[in-house]
């Protein structure tokens, strides 16, 4: 099995903390989900779906 790195600091993830090396960095990662650090970029749609065609 291979050494995990911790993803916020990069130092071997310890067992009582994984993915992490420290409470430390698992609160980094914490406080970035909370901000919206972590945003995925949408992209505008630019033809909305119409009515104009639909019968009632």
């Amino acid at each position: 099995m291979t050494a995990t790195a911790c993803p916020i600091c990069r130092k071997p993830a310890q067992p009582g903390h994984l993915p992490f090396c420290s409470t430390r960095c698992a609160n980094v990662d914490l406080q970035r989900w909370l901000t919206g650090g972590y945003v995925v970029p949408a992209a505008d749609d630019d033809e909305a779906p119409s009515d104009e065609g639909a019968e009632d």
